[in-house]
This record gives structure tokens, C-alpha cells and sequence, in this order.
């Protein structure tokens, strides 16, 4: 066909150029070879059809055949469907029934297997009860709890009867510890005193125990009743508890009141069918007994029960199952071994720990007395091997010593601290303090010693040989409370027991010492807290006692440096950071008391009406009884403290109360704006008392003689003296003589008052004149 296309567009385009015979004769060409073209396309595809034909007849085949497979497919699946899988549930559901049958038909058989057993059980336990085989019962009960237990464990079958069971099963079981219980009251007997009376020896000396474990001729070869009662208790769980309570009796009414009261013995007596533990008293040689003594009346108790009752074997079902044998004493110890050896410890060995140093070694007989007493009960089987507390506490005696005289040193200084204050005692620089003797200090000394010969040599040239008093360094003369010198006498006495004890002991006594300051610190400002805010001489007292415990604390340490060389820090045993603390409470407490004493004076002062307007009678008798009141309140505080303060602090504290009522008075008047004749003369009367019965209030020392060379130094301790009595001569001077005092600023008036003071009481006392404006003009 495209040869042909082609054909008919070449004539086309070369139609142009030729001729109609031509063209005729191509055309006709051109016919003929489109026809031999179209018989060779009929040959091909004739040719093509003809193979064509066989692949389309087989492929006919095939679609045929698998159109008859499908049917006898779905043929099958329609049979399978309406007949085998029927058949199939059907087998399904009987062999499921048939199993559940099974199930239930075994479940079943072993319910009744289980109640056969249990019923079998029970009846062998009767029988075994009525002829007093208590094990054999026991154990038949044990096999129909057990069965009962297996019965109810069966989920989804549950019987009626298992109830009824078990109720049975609980009244057999309390049936037979009924009878156990009986048998056991008979085979160990209490005879106890009255439960209101069970405290005193009178009642504890009626305790026995009776034993009726003496075992008879027969009894040796069946074995013994005793053996079968608590067997059969072991079998039923109920060992533990009857073991317990008879443990708990022992320790109640025989082993406590044995180490309680020392005056009590046990006396044992056997008799034919019956042992028999009772009390009896002698009369006491101590208020405690001895540790040795103690051990050997509870070791005795432990060997008659052993021998009538303890040494019993039994057998004990354990945790995995499996049952094990075990002894009595062995159960009987692991219950009370813990409470008897804290009965022992803190009624026994607390008491037996030495108070002294020196008796530590004889406490070796106890540490061995402890040992033997533990070997002994080992042996009983009451104890197992390891070492209890018991002896571990006897071992370490140098700590329990240590503690005990730590809190008896604690205690004893409490007491004294909570002892009244105003009991006391004189001391002075001649008096000798009653120290305790101390131990040779050894090597440390010696060096001291060849230090300070080294120190003399090289100081014996020295040009100035002018030696120190005596008294230089000493504490001044006062009181202090009694119980404070007993206090520093039991610091002293416990640093010396310090140095004759070991090392961790020796720590603990010094930093007990140290506490004992501490503690004082704390514990007396509070508890006698009211009483020094209102008592002055109890405030005195308490700042001496301060002042006393501090002046100690500065050597005490240095008094035991070469004997306290355990103490860390190359044996610094110091107390030096105590003393400001001490001397800091001191002041404190009597500078409170002070500023309550001066807060009293200026009180008493403000009546005084502002000592104004003196010519009006009842002005001038308020001003003079305030006056007086001072002057009353500061003798009455001169002979509360008098022998109580040290001199120079007695001198000190009454020289600041009288400065601060003459500082007062010269403030009050000095702030007048009028002073007439006659106020100035009632003043001048006023202040000539304060001058006169002033110096009276310094008296020191109970001898009179001795106070006025007190009394002559008030300019000494009273700061404002000479002012008062400068503002004496300005209330009777003139002006001249005003003037004169003042000497251009260099005279003793100037030295007492300023400038714009002196022209103010000018003003007030003197009239607006020509010679006052000459005074004032003066006054510079």
C-alpha cells in the first residue's frame, strides 16, 4: 500500500510533464502492479490464518477443561460443607463432654479419697486420745487438717460439709490442747503469791515451781509422760506458746526477783514423784548483789530444769518442711536470753561497774564470772555459740566506766548548779583551796622544771629586782555560793581520776569536766533566772561565782597538760576558751542588775519635782524625801553587798549608782531658769546631805575602820564629786566669787562646767544688773 501510494504521487507529480499516451501507459502499469500487490497480501493472509487456526482450537480445549475442573471443585466444597464438617462438630462436642466427665468423675474420686482420709484421720485420733497417745493423736489431727486444707483448695467445688468439717475439725483440735493443757498444769505446777502482791519479797518468797517430771520405774522404760505432752504441743504449733508463757513465769517469779533481792537463795527438794523450786531469805551483806553471786543462783535454777525438764529432745517441723530436733532449753532460751541478759545488765553488772580507777582491775573476776556463767548455759544448750550481749557488755567495763562516771560527774554538778545560791563561802588571796593531790607528772615535769631553772639562770643578771606580790595573780577577797567550790573541787577531782584511767576513758572525764562548764552556763541564769533579776546580793554573788569559776579556767588545763596527754592535740587539755564566756555571764547578769538599780534612782529622783521652786514647802519636802529615798536605797544596797563583791568592784559599783544620782541632781538644777535666795539656800541644804551621808554608803568590809579609807576616795570612784560640789559653791557664792572660780577657764570651776552651764546658773540666781552682764561677760 505504500508502494502504491508512493507510485500514484510520483505519477502525480510528473503529470505535469508528460503526455496523455504516457501518462495512459504508466496508469496502466500502475494498475497492474496494484493488482499483484493485492494477491500478495491475500497469500499472506491466507498464510497467517492458516497457522492462526490450531492455537485458537487448543486454547478452546483448555478453557473447556478447567470450566469442568471448577465444577467438580465446588462440587467437593458443597459435599465437604453439608456432611464432614457436620460429622466434625458433632465428634468435637463428645469428646469434650467425655473430657469434662473425666474431670469431674477424678475431681471427684479425690474429694472422696480426701474425706476417706479425713474421716479415717479422726477416727484414729480418738481412738489414739482415749488411750493417751498424745503424739500419735496429734499427728492423726495434723493428717486431717491437712486433708481438710487440700479440700477447700479446690476452686469451683465447693461443699457444704467442708464447713461442717472444719467446725469439727476446730473443736477436736481445742478438744486435745484441753487435754494437753491438763496434762501439762499436772506435770508443772505455779504456786504464785496474789497478782497485787507480786512486787514485794514478802509475796515473792511464796513462788514455787513444782515438777511432777520425776520419772518412775515404768515411766524410764515407756518413756516419759512429759516427753509425749510437749511432743504432741510441738506437732500442733502450739509449743511456742505454752513454752513462752512457762518462760515468762520463770523470768517473772524466779530469775528477776533471784537478781533483784539479794537477800534471796533457791532451795531445791526432790521428792519421790515431784521436784519442787522454792525461795528462802538470808539476810543480805549488800545492797546489790554480786555479779558472781547472780550468776551462780540463775546457773543453779538452769541445771535442776535442765535435769527435770529442759534436756527434753523434740522434734520441730522447720521452715523447708522437713522436721528437725531441737531441745527445750534450746526453744526456751532463744524466747527469754534477750530479756534476762537486760535484766542482768541493768540490775546486775550496771551496779557492779566500778565508781574509782583503781578497782578496774579487780573487775577481771567479773569479766571471768560472766564467761563461765555463758559456758555453762552453752553447755545446757540455753545458749548458742556466738557471744551475746551479755558478755560483750561485761568486756567493754572501761566504757561503761567511763559512761557511769561521766553521768554521775553530770548529775552531782547538776544538783549543785539547782542548789540555792545564797549559801556561801569566804574566800580570800591567803585562803588555800582544797585542791586534790595531784599524781607525779613524770618526764613532763621534769622538762618544766629544768625549763624554768633555765628560765631563773638566764634571768638572775637582770637589773630589776623588784619581785611581784604574791597575791599578784590571785582572786580577789568575796563570797561565792558553796556549791561553786564544791563544783570546781569535783572538776578537779574528776581531771585527777582522768589521769589514772585509760586512754578513751581519760577523753570522756575531761570533756565531762568541760561539760560540766558548759552546762553551767546554761542551766544557771535560767533556772535561777527570777531571783537574780530581783536579789542584788544573789546577782553579786552570782557575777563572783563567774569570775571564780573563770579565774580557774585559766590554769586548769595548764595543771594537767603533762597527765592528760591523751587528749588530742599533742595533750593541749585547755580551758582558756571557757574564761571569756564565764566572765562575759558574770557581767552581764550584775550589770542588769545595776541598770534596774539605776532605773530605781532616777525613778525615785523624778518626785523631786525638778527640784524647782524650793521656797514652796511641799516642793522642798518632795525633793528631800527623794533624797532620802536614794541615799536609803544605796546603804541598803552598801550592806547587801558589803563582804560580798570584791573591794575594788564594791567600790565601783557604788561610786557609778551615787554618779548617777549626782549627775541627776546637777541636771536637774542646773536646767533651773529662777533660782531665788531662798531656793538656792533649801538646795545648797540638799546637796550638802548627798555630800555628808554620800561617802557614808562605801562600806566595803563589816569593820568600820576599815571603810573610811573608802569613804575618803569617793572623788575616786564618784565621777561627778567635784561637779556637785562645785554647783555647791556657785548655789552660795557670789559673783565675784563665781568669777573667780572660773579664772578665765583655767580655774576648778571651768574643769567641772562649760562655759554656756555656769553663765545659765548665773542667770538663774542672779539678777538682770550691770555687774551680772560684767560676770557673764567673763565667763568664756
Amino acid at each position: 500500500m505504500a508502494a502504491e501510494g508512493s507510485l500514484v504521487a510520483a505519477v502525480l507529480a510528473s503529470s505535469g510533464r508528460l503526455s496523455k499516451e504516457d501518462l495512459g501507459t504508466r496508469i496502466g502499469r500502475l494498475s497492474h502492479r496494484v493488482e499483484e500487490l493485492k494477491g500478495e497480501v491475500c497469500t499472506m493472509i491466507n498464510k497467517k490464518y492458516s497457522e492462526f487456526l490450531p492455537s485458537m482450537q487448543s486454547a478452546e480445549d483448555l478453557v473447556s477443561q478447567v470450566e469442568e475442573l471448577t465444577n467438580n471443585i465446588d462440587l467437593l466444597r458443597a459435599g465437604i460443607e453439608n456432611e464432614v464438617q457436620r460429622d466434625l462438630n458433632i465428634a468435637v462436642a463428645e469428646f469434650t463432654e467425655l473430657k469434662q466427665q473425666l474431670e469431674r468423675d477424678t475431681l471427684v474420686l479425690s474429694i472422696l479419697k480426701k474425706l476417706q482420709e479425713f474421716d479415717t484421720a479422726i477416727k484414729e485420733y480418738n481412738t489414739a486420745l482415749l488411750e493417751k497417745k498424745y503424739v500419735a493423736a496429734a499427728q492423726h489431727l495434723k493428717e486431717a487438717h491437712s486433708s481438710l486444707k487440700m479440700l477447700k483448695s479446690r476452686k469451683g467445688f465447693e461443699l457444704k460439709i467442708l464447713k461442717a468439717l472444719g467446725t469439727e475439725l476446730t473443736v477436736q483440735t481445742q478438744n486435745m490442747l484441753y487435754h494437753l493443757g491438763e496434762e501439762w498444769q499436772k506435770l508443772a505446777v505455779w504456786k504464785l503469791p496474789p497478782s497485787k502482791e507480786s512486787s514485794s519479797l514478802e509475796s515473792v518468797m511464796h513462788s514455787e515451781l513444782h515438777l511432777h517430771t520425776v520419772p518412775s520405774k515404768e515411766e524410764e522404760i515407756a518413756g516419759p509422760p512429759v516427753a509425749s505432752v510437749l511432743q504432741a504441743f510441738a506437732v500442733l504449733g502450739e509449743l511456742h506458746t505454752k513454752l513462752k508463757i512457762f518462760g515468762q513465769l520463770l523470768l517473772k517469779y524466779i530469775l528477776k526477783p533471784l537478781i533483784s533481792y539479794p537477800s534471796l537463795q533457791p532451795f531445791t527438794e526432790e521428792q519421790s514423784d515431784v521436784f519442787i523450786l522454792r525461795f528462802k531469805s538470808e539476810e543480805p551483806s549488800l545492797d546489790h548483789s554480786s555479779p558472781m553471786e547472780v550468776f551462780y543462783k540463775i546457773k543453779l535454777v538452769f541445771e535442776v530444769l535442765h535435769k527435770y525438764l529442759l534436756n527434753m529432745s523434740l522434734e520441730q517441723p522447720a521452715e523447708d518442711g522437713k522436721d528437725c530436733r531441737v531441745t527445750l532449753a534450746e526453744l526456751l532460751g532463744e524466747m527469754i536470753w534477750g530479756e534476762l541478759s537486760d535484766c542482768l545488765i541493768q540490775n546486775c553488772l550496771v551496779n557492779s561497774i566500778p565508781t574509782n580507777s583503781s578497782k578496774l582491775e579487780q573487775y577481771i573476776e567479773v569479766i571471768k564470772s560472766t564467761e563461765e556463767f555463758e559456758t555453762a548455759l552453752k553447755t545446757m544448750q540455753f545458749l548458742k555459740g556466738d557471744t551475746t550481749d551479755l558478755l560483750k557488755y561485761a568486756r567493754n567495763v572501761n566504757s561503761h566506766f567511763a559512761n557511769k562516771k561521766c553521768q554521775d560527774v553530770i548529775v552531782a554538778a547538776r544538783n549543785l548548779m539547782t542548789s540555792e545560791i545564797h549559801n556561801t563561802v569566804k574566800i580570800s588571796p591567803d585562803s588555800c583551796v582544797a585542791l586534790p593531790k595531784l599524781p607525779d607528772p613524770g618526764a613532763g615535769h621534769l622538762k618544766a622544771q629544768k625549763t624554768s631553772q633555765l628560765l631563773h639562770n638566764d634571768t638572775g643578771h637582770l637589773g630589776n629586782e623588784t619581785k611581784l606580790s604574791q597575791h599578784t595573780f590571785s582572786l580577789p577577797a568575796c563570797r561565792i555560793s558553796s556549791s561553786v567550790e564544791k563544783l570546781m573541787e569535783l572538776a578537779y577531782q574528776t581531771l585527777v581520776e582522768a589521769t589514772a584511767s585509760t586512754d578513751q576513758c581519760c577523753i570522756q572525764l575531761f570533756y565531762s569536766v568541760r561539760n560540766i562548764f558548759q552546762l553551767f552556763y546554761d542551766v544557771v541564769p535560767t533556772y535561777h533566772k527570777e531571783n537574780l533579776q530581783k536579789l542584788p546580793q544573789l546577782a553579786a554573788i552570782h557575777h563572783n561565782n563567774c569570775m571564780y569559776i573563770a579565774h580557774h579556767l585559766l590554769t586548769l588545763g595548764h595543771q594537767f597538760r603533762y597527765r592528760l596527754t591523751s587528749i588530742p592535740c599533742d595533750g593541749a587539755a585547755t580551758f582558756v576558751d571557757l574564761v571569756p564566756g564565764f566572765r562575759r555571764l558574770g557581767m552581764e547578769c550584775f550589770l542588769a542588775q545595776m541598770r534596774v538599780q539605776k532605773g530605781e534612782i532616777l525613778e525615785r529622783l523624778s518626785s523631786a519635782r525638778n527640784f524647782s521652786n524650793m521656797d514652796d514647802e511641799e516642793n522642798y519636802c518632795a525633793a528631800n524625801k527623794a533624797i532620802r529615798q536614794v541615799l536609803h536605797q544605796l546603804k541598803r544596797l552598801g550592806k547587801v553587798w558589803q563582804d560580798v563583791l570584791p573591794v575594788n568592784v564594791y567600790c565601783k559599783a557604788m561610786g557609778t549608782l551615787l554618779n548617777t544620782a549626782l549627775s541627776e541632781i546637777v541636771t536637774r538644777i542646773a536646767a533651773l531658769e529662777d533660782i531665788s535666795t531662798e531656793d538656792a539656800d533649801r538646795l545648797y541644804s540638799l546637796c550638802r546631805t548627798m555630800v555628808e551621808e554620800g561617802p557614808q554608803v562605801f562600806t566595803p568590809l563589816p569593820e568600820d575602820d576599815k571603810n573610811k579609807k573608802y569613804q575618803e576616795e569617793v572623788p575616786v570612784y564618784v565621777q561627778k564629786w567635784m561637779t556637785f560640789k562645785e554647783l555647791m559653791i556657785i548655789l552660795q557664792a557670789n559673783l565675784q566669787e563665781i568669777v573667780d572660780q572660773w579664772a578665765d577657764g583655767k580655774g576648778p570651776l571651768a574643769a567641772e562646767f562649760s562655759a554656756a552651764e555656769v553663765k545659765s546658773l548665773i542667770r538663774a540666781l542672779f539678777q538682770n544688773t550691770e555687774r551680772r552682764a560684767a560676770a557673764l561677760a567673763k565667763i568664756k
